[in-house]
């Protein structure tokens, strides 16, 4: 249960993953929230608190639990480290771990009856997807995804523009993100054999595109390289490039390729590197991260300690006009609002009303794992394919909706796999 008691109500968090991910905004959410709390106008103010950090080996949270930034908190380690914790009073379940190990960590959170945020992407097949759906259903709570790119100003600006009809009718894309050797040689090294770095950022573009400008999956293609993170011939990809077809209720089809990859070098100038560009019937949308924003070099601080180029509106440091320092941008942003939903949820009105609350904070498409089915889709597509690749059989097609299912992978030699039955 949520605590309520005499003075701020208080939501207890449970952390799942102590990585890059978790230093970047995670932890920036919790030390703002222990300093300030928060508040919504919906249910006044609340406390958000870290109640404890499950992780492999336990390293990293007994570092921060040492530091004392957020106060104290419990350290679970080893393979029955997220039991452990749902064994303690948590409200709600953070999960920051590699793709492939999301939906563990969820269903059991789901199945002890917690509210949960995910990392993108959520899971990695559309029976994940089922299966983390009907727990959140029969348990009454919240199943969300962290999509933090959707808060970024440029992004929005975007949507806006489309959803103003001044942008009209998306004919195709192309988005790009590059990121250093050090993400797949260093931070990730442990667990990247046999993954890929489309699934684990062009989930972001998936997202862009199907919470934009909306359409129905239709096809789903993809390639890419391999022979420097792992061997030539293994299922480790150094990059790849995801094609995605969408059908628009006009008929008309889009065509949107997607290029990843994580062996850019070291002292590439933009660090990461991100582009994209979207073609309209009356006009082009083009944003590029170096264009945008900052470049900063610093003798013997960049570009490795600190980024040449710098995206201050996604999460950053300030010292504020007033003396203060503070750390915000949208990555934090994105965290901030999971809580108001739970907070809305839980404590937004009358108890009686509470499903009719929780049915709202559902129905929000840019986060609720309702909303998520065509990402995951492509992304499970996308897995299928590269997996087919790593086995010798390059060059297949994911069908969407087709006669034969909803998933269905297709071989250039004409034999099909149906991957998922039901319709998408």
């Amino acid at each position: 249960m949520v605590v309520e008691g005499r003075g701020a109500r208080r939501l207890r968090a449970g952390m799942v993953g102590a990585g890059m991910i978790f230093d970047e905004t995670y932890a920036p959410f919790f030390e703002n929230a222990a300093r300030e709390g928060l508040f919504d106008r919906s249910v006044g103010p609340f406390d958000v608190t870290l109640a404890g950090i499950a992780s492999r080996t336990g390293q990293r949270a007994e570092r921060y639990r040492r530091s004392g930034r957020f106060g104290d908190f419990g350290v679970w380690s080893g393979p029955h480290a997220v039991q452990q914790m749902l064994a303690e009073p948590v409200d709600t379940v953070l999960i920051a771990t590699p793709d492939d190990r999301h939906f563990a960590a969820a269903k059991a959170a789901l199945e002890a009856g917690k509210h949960v945020l995910i990392e993108k992407p959520s899971v990695l097949s559309l029976q994940e997807l089922d299966t983390l759906l009907a727990l959140a259903a029969e348990k009454r709570v919240l199943a969300k995804v962290v999509y933090h790119k959707l808060w970024d100003p440029d992004h929005k600006k975007l949507r806006t523009l489309v959803a103003d009809g001044l942008l009209r009718h998306v004919n195709n894309g192309y988005c790009s993100l590059l990121e250093p050797k050090q993400i797949s040689g260093q931070q990730f090294a442990e667990w990247i054999q046999g993954r890929n770095p489309g699934t684990y950022v062009a989930v972001h573009y998936i997202k862009l595109i199907d919470f934009t400008f909306g359409g129905k999956l239709t096809a789903v293609t993809c390639t890419g390289q391999r022979g420097l993170v792992g061997p030539a011939d293994g299922p480790t990809w150094d990059s790849t490039q995801l094609r995605l077809v969408y059908r628009y209720d006009s008929g008309r089809e889009a065509a949107f390729d997607i290029h990843t990859s994580w062996v850019t070098p070291d002292n590439f100038p933009g660090y990461v590197e991100q582009e994209v560009q979207f073609r309209f019937d009356n006009g082009v949308w083009n944003a590029h991260s170096r264009k945008r924003g900052v470049e900063c070099t610093i003798e013997g601080r960049t570009p490795g300690e600190i980024k040449i180029t710098m995206n201050n509106h996604y999460n950053a440091e300030f010292l504020e006009p007033n003396g203060t320092r503070c750390r915000r941008g949208y990555g934090i942003e994105v965290i901030e609002r999971f809580f108001r939903e739970v907070a809305f949820v839980e404590w937004g009105g009358p108890p009686q009303e509470r499903d009719e609350r929780l049915q709202q904070m559902r129905a929000l498409a840019y986060n609720d794992l309702a909303a998520d089915r065509q990402v995951v889709a492509a992304v499970h597509a996308m897995e299928a394919i590269l997996a087919r690749a790593a086995a010798g059989v390059p060059h297949c097609v994911v069908e969407v909706n087709g006669a034969k299912g909803g998933l269905v992978l297709h071989e250039p030699a004409g034999k099909s796999h149906v991957l998922y039955e039901p319709a998408v």
